[in-house]
């Protein structure tokens, strides 16, 4: 005799299957939204260090470039 599934067992397991496809997509959501987030910041960071050295340093060309890229990634995380 074939082992054969009713239709109610095909369904659960392909309910349980689906659910699992889903979370691991979220999974995949919440991963990228950390690893972005850790990005921005060190980026941020990195300009403010830069900013502030070139405000020292009396730099006003390099102080305008940079205080324009700073401004482009802050649109970013609104």
């Amino acid at each position: 005799m074939k082992n054969e599934k009713s239709y109610t067992e095909i369904m659960k397991t392909r309910t349980i299957s689906k659910k699992k496809a889903e979370h691991k997509t979220m999974l995949d959501v919440y991963i990228q939204m950390i690893l972005d987030e850790a990005l921005y910041n060190r980026k941020r960071d990195l300009l403010e260090k830069e900013i502030n050295k070139a405000i020292d340093t009396r730099d006003i060309p390099l102080f305008m470039e940079l205080s324009k890229e700073y401004r482009e990634l802050a649109k970013f995380a609104m």
